[in-house]
């Protein structure tokens, strides 16, 4: 086990942008680095081929043109993005020790991360919001959910994405760093770029106000996703126990119950990455990393797999192409 060692404050010299930054990997474990790149990279695999499949569904059955499917396109795009923009980087290290990234990489795929994250956020309240005028609203779901509408809010779900994250890059590119480019993580996350309690310091300069915004784009953002979503599903659960044909009853479960589990997969991993990142100061930094890790791989896993098997129009398409003897 490789020990990591960083510059104390009395060997310090301040430099503004470094060339390059150095990503360890999975700090301790650096021996371990190929056995653990295997199943990461069947888990990459797995969510790559899976949110393919849906994509591809989507586009060659014209029955499926329909706004809840154009958000699970949206969630699709959105996992395909996370992972891939920190797997093929990640898998580098942990093969070839390529460990190097240049200091504009590392910000654009800072800025990836979490604006693509945040963008999932709204794609989930997005999502509940249909399902709320789909079960609460039938006869009008099509008239207020027109593929403009639709349309229109893919795009502010972009915008929301870019114009919360921005400040994150710019800030980081304007920072005084220390002779030390190391980051004990294995792809540029903000916190990790910046000071935090469990993570090394690699910035010299004030970070108070970057660690309050990420705080509270994190929390704020998440929070108020969440009390919308809690909002709307009050509204469907009031609605759904109101219908009489048991056949619509189970669609209407069904749809909603995979939309749930989806989000609190999601959710439940980022809260608890996020937390135990900033205040888990006793818990060991290889476990930050591999859960922070793990937030970009479980939920592209699971999403087409829990919407594949809840969703029978979908499931229906998967089997129909594929042959598969699915129950």
């Amino acid at each position: 086990v490789s020990t990591l060692v960083f510059p104390t404050d009395s060997n310090k010299t301040d430099f503004t942008n470094p060339s390059t930054f150095i990503l360890v990997g999975i700090p301790g474990l650096e021996a371990a680095h190929v056995w653990i790149s295997i199943p990461f990279c069947t888990m990459y695999t797995i969510a790559v081929l899976g949110n393919f499949i849906i994509l591809f569904i989507m586009k060659t059955e014209p029955s499926l043109h329909v706004p809840m499917y154009y958000f699970l396109c949206m969630l699709a795009i959105t996992d395909l993005v996370l992972s891939t923009s920190t797997l093929p980087k990640m898998l580098g290290i942990y093969w070839f020790n390529s460990k190097e990234i240049n200091f504009s990489a590392c910000l654009t795929q800072m800025h990836f991360i979490h604006c693509f994250s945040v963008m999932e956020s709204g794609i989930f309240v997005a999502m509940a919001f249909d399902r709320y005028v789909a079960i609460c609203h039938p006869l009008r779901h099509s008239t207020i959910l027109t593929n403009h509408v639709v349309a229109k809010i893919g795009l502010a779900l972009v915008l929301r994405g870019m114009m919360v994250i921005l400040p994150f890059p710019f800030l980081a590119s304007h920072w005084p760093y220390c002779r030390t480019n190391i980051i004990p993580h294995s792809y540029c996350e903000h916190m990790a770029v910046v000071n935090l309690a469990s993570v090394v310091k690699i910035s010299c300069g004030d970070t108070t106000v970057n660690r309050t915004y990420s705080l509270v784009v994190a929390f704020v953002v998440s929070g108020l996703d969440l009390t919308v979503v809690a909002l709307s599903y009050s509204l469907i659960i009031k609605a759904v126990l109101r219908i009489s044909s048991k056949k619509a009853y189970e669609k209407a479960l069904n749809t909603c119950t995979a939309h749930l589990c989806v989000m609190l997969t999601s959710f439940t991993l980022f809260f608890f990455s996020a937390l135990t990142h900033r205040f888990g100061q006793h818990i060991t930094l290889h476990v930050h990393i591999i859960l922070a890790n793990l937030f970009f791989l479980i939920p592209p896993i699971l999403n087409p797999i829990i919407y594949g098997v809840k969703i029978k129009e979908l499931r229906d398409k998967v089997q129909g192409g594929f042959g598969l003897g699915l129950v």
